[in-house]
């Protein structure tokens, strides 16, 4: 495996950064986890402006033009041969020193992963997820806005950990004011009388980019969708309840707190919706140009 590091590509084993690094000291940066499906990097357009809007947002400059990221890119899943696959997209703040001070910090470092995932066995998806609501809540906005997807994660962990001491893959974490923002890693969708109701992105949570796909499927497929607000009572007396995540893509939900939701089996809207998704997962978004083909051109 290659790994990209500020210009360079590098053995995995030779792949380091420096530990003065602020991306290490202090969770100071942002990332993005991208997919590849069949030589397609999905929606990569949404996934580099997510990018830039969180670097933005903390003041981190990427040191790099989005067709230079674009291009390394490419070559990262051409190099690894990642036709089917992950990128992990990272910038860190760059190398300061042991003080909090992100004005020591020169020039930011980018780093290229293009790998392999698979986050939840294969049986998750034919027979859903038993998840749990966890006391650990989500970053308040006016803390870190939960739209930065920083280097940060220390709470999603936590999170995770508890999850798995109760006895579940995934823990479903709520807003400071009670009402169901997200996952640790993924968004989460409900189904009640044939319309879908998700968080909105104001509530606190990630501005998903599966989740958005998944929108889109459910508007094109005649489903009402609505962006609001709700509460465990809304989860528990749910019709169907699912997850979307890059890593995740869409994945059932048959138990929130050891409350069977539906009867107890992935349901038809979330079936019909993991379909759709999976249908455009090779049309949208920039291919990887095979030897001797034009690289695609990104503008701002």
């Amino acid at each position: 495996m290659k790994i990209f590091i500020d210009g360079k590509f590098y053995d995995k084993d030779k792949a380091k950064i420096s530990v003065f690094d602020h991306g290490l000291l202090y969770g100071d940066g942002v990332f993005e986890g991208i997919r590849v499906y069949s030589g397609n990097i999905f929606r990569w357009k949404e996934h580099l402006e997510r990018l830039f809007d969180s670097a933005k947002y903390i003041l981190l400059d990427i040191p790099m033009s989005r067709e230079e990221l674009t291009n390394a890119t490419i070559r990262a899943c051409q190099i690894n041969g990642v036709d089917n696959g992950y990128i992990r997209l990272v910038v860190t703040r760059g190398v300061g020193d042991l003080g909090l001070s992100p004005w020591l910090c020169k020039k930011g470092s980018v780093i290229i992963i293009a790998d392999r995932i698979q986050l939840y066995p294969t049986e998750c998806y034919t027979d859903g997820l038993k998840i749990v609501t966890v006391p650990i809540h989500r970053n308040h906005f006016e803390s870190l806005n939960p739209r930065v997807k920083s280097l940060n994660y220390l709470n999603n962990i936590l999170a995770k950990i508890e999850a798995r001491q109760s006895g579940a893959m995934e823990a479903l974490m709520m807003s400071h004011d009670g009402y169901i923002n997200e996952c640790t890693g993924d968004n989460i969708f409900i189904v009640s009388k044939g319309a879908l109701l998700t968080p909105p992105v104001t509530a606190g949570i990630l501005a998903g980019i599966t989740r958005q796909c998944v929108i889109d499927c459910a508007e094109a497929a005649g489903y009402p969708v609505r962006e609001e607000v709700f509460t465990r009572f809304e989860v528990y007396t749910a019709d169907e309840v699912f997850l979307t995540g890059t890593a995740a893509e869409a994945i059932p939900v048959v138990s929130v707190d050891q409350r069977v939701i539906g009867d107890g089996k992935p349901g038809p809207v979330t079936k019909e919706l993991i379909d759709r998704f999976r249908a455009r997962t090779t049309i949208e978004g920039t291919k990887i140009p095979h030897k001797g083909e034009r690289k695609p051109r990104i503008k701002r």
